[in-house]
């Protein structure tokens, strides 16, 4: 793994961190209506990076090789989203605007299974981004080093967010606001993890590179839709996480067109 590669994986836990840290800097809880803004635009820009950088590649790869072009797309969207529905069924966690835990059944305490929910969403993000510099390192000629960056860049950008939702919750569960964030980072770090395992594998098997970006799209629509967007769009002021999503959406748009 060269030098550019590792600072691309670790760009989105620096997002996560830098977002956490907010807790130093917030007296109390944030404004709901920042917050359904926050969480529209980490929905934009999954799914905008969900399409132009992870299935749109996969399409031009599957046709490049002379198959089937909708077939590894397809298989590797579904696997994805079943795979984080296996997660998100077994792995106890809780997430901070409900009351009941999900998962299998545990005595883990609150603040353990808040972290853990944050992150299960990462670790979708964590594979999207390795599995773009993965084929980077392959040098498969569809995708380039600045679209890999964009990605990671566009990803960091809505952890910022996603790391100041979840540390400020855990300040509110009497936490100090060190110890806040530094769960809420630690919750950053199956990124760079879940990274570099999938460079691992796509590095062996470069054949799977058009179902791993697709698989890495699959888990996280299956976050936007099954936990973001709910949250997001639950009691007042609705409204204004759908204009997050639009902006999230159009910016990671502009950085993939215009970087990849």
């Amino acid at each position: 793994m060269n030098q550019n590669t590792l600072f691309g994986i670790l760009i989105p836990f620096a997002g996560t961190a830098l977002g956490s840290a907010m807790v130093f800097f917030m007296k109390k809880e944030m404004d709901k209506r920042v917050e359904k803004l926050l969480l529209g635009f980490a929905s934009g820009v999954m799914m905008a990076a969900s399409v132009w950088s992870l299935l749109i590649p996969a399409i031009d790869m599957a046709e490049q090789k002379g198959g089937i072009p909708w077939l590894p797309p397809a298989a590797g969207f579904l696997l994805g989203m079943g795979f984080l529905l296996l997660l998100d069924t077994l792995t106890p966690h809780l997430h901070y605007t409900d009351e009941k835990p999900e998962g299998v059944p545990s005595h883990l305490k609150k603040t353990t299974m808040l972290v853990l929910a944050v992150t299960l969403h990462n670790i979708p993000e964590g594979m999207a981004v390795g599995v773009t510099f993965a084929g980077v390192l392959s040098e498969n000629t569809l995708m380039t080093l600045a679209g890999a960056f964009a990605l990671s860049i566009g990803i960091a950008i809505q952890n910022f967010p996603e790391g100041a939702i979840i540390s400020m919750p855990l300040k509110s569960q009497g936490l100090s606001r060190k110890k806040a964030f530094v769960y809420g980072a630690l919750s950053g770090i199956v990124e760079p993890v879940a990274a570099f395992l999938t460079i691992l594998l796509t590095g062996l098997v470069v054949p799977l590179l058009p179902y791993l970006l697709s698989f890495a799209a699959g888990a996280m629509i299956y976050v936007v839709v099954e936990e973001l967007i709910p949250e997001a769009q639950t009691g007042e002021h609705s409204n204004i996480s759908t204009v997050g999503v639009a902006v999230g959406f159009v910016l990671m748009m502009i950085l993939d067109v215009a970087l990849g």
